[in-house]
């Protein structure tokens, strides 16, 4: 599967991923980072007190007030995104030509790629039962290579770990960080609150891409038909007018109840299927980012 699509890549040029909160990075870069420094995008007047560096005094200030004030700036920084991928056999489900894990993996291929051009580190965490792969941020054209190699070679299999993994990162990435999760959520909705609500608690700035195929959302199956449980080996035949509403019940309860969850917890809600076309998908994402971006 060929992952970088190079119409894709030059359609998303001009259009860089930025972080909607204060990262913290190891080199300069477009981001704002929550430390003080001497960067180019003023942020604030401080007062002076003995020991502050005279020279970033404001002069007209004091010619107009009498009073010493600093100016302070926010020092700008690069970026390090993690992305999650859930594994579980539930993503390999696909209706049409491309399943979920497919399409999320596509995804994950064209914005790794726009990070690591625009000068920002990206790292990629795998999730079966339990992690799988996990590929810490670097920024190099040698780790992009092996980010994709990884991705192509990605199987569907078992249950998810989801929730336990993103405590995982939660306590083991350090810094300030943009995560990014691509996942059909077919777990308990309240341990997956939790993960998300613990990246938050540690400043994360975290996304979610909801995996979805249209199937899923509509049901339109017309005649007897067998399910099968795609993280475990349990199956069924049913007439599915018979449990039509209910499941679109459930399933409406359930996306209302992680887009509320999203919400409140501050991430970044996505529905996608993958009916959409993926470089649409990707541009809605960075240009509501830029937007969000220019109103902090």
């Amino acid at each position: 599967m060929e992952l970088i699509d190079p119409k894709v890549v030059a359609q998303l040029a001009a259009q860089p991923l930025v972080a909607r909160f204060a990262m913290e990075g190891s080199v300069s870069g477009m981001h704002r980072s929550p430390h003080r420094g001497s960067s180019v995008e003023f942020a604030e007047y401080r007062q002076y007190v003995p020991g502050d560096d005279l020279r970033r005094l404001d002069w007209r200030v004091l010619g107009r007030t009498d009073r010493y004030y600093l100016k302070e700036f926010e020092a700008e920084t690069n970026l390090r995104c993690y992305f999650v991928l859930d594994c579980s056999g539930s993503m390999n489900f696909k209706s049409g030509e491309t399943s979920k894990l497919d399409y999320a993996v596509k995804m994950i291929a064209h914005l790794a790629y726009q990070i690591i051009r625009q000068g920002d580190a990206a790292g990629l965490v795998t999730v079966g039962p339990k992690i799988i792969t996990e590929l810490p941020p670097k920024r190099t054209p040698s780790h992009l290579q092996l980010m994709m190699n990884l991705l192509k070679e990605v199987k569907g299999k078992g249950e998810t770990g989801l929730p336990e993994t993103l405590h995982e990162l939660a306590e083991k990435a350090k810094r300030r960080a943009l995560v990014i999760i691509f996942s059909d959520c077919f777990t308990d909705i309240e341990p997956l609150m939790s993960g998300l609500q613990h990246l938050r608690f540690q400043k994360h700035d975290v996304a979610l891409f909801h995996m979805l195929d249209r199937q899923e959302i509509d049901f339109d199956f017309d005649r007897p038909i067998r399910f099968a449980d795609l993280e475990s080996s349990f199956s069924m035949v049913t007439e599915p007018a018979m449990v039509r509403d209910a499941y679109l019940d459930q399933f409406r309860q359930f996306q209302s109840a992680l887009q509320k969850g999203c919400h409140e917890c501050n991430s970044d809600y996505r529905e996608v299927m993958t009916t959409q076309p993926f470089d649409k998908v990707l541009a809605d994402f960075l240009i509501d980012r830029a937007k969000a971006m220019a109103f902090r």
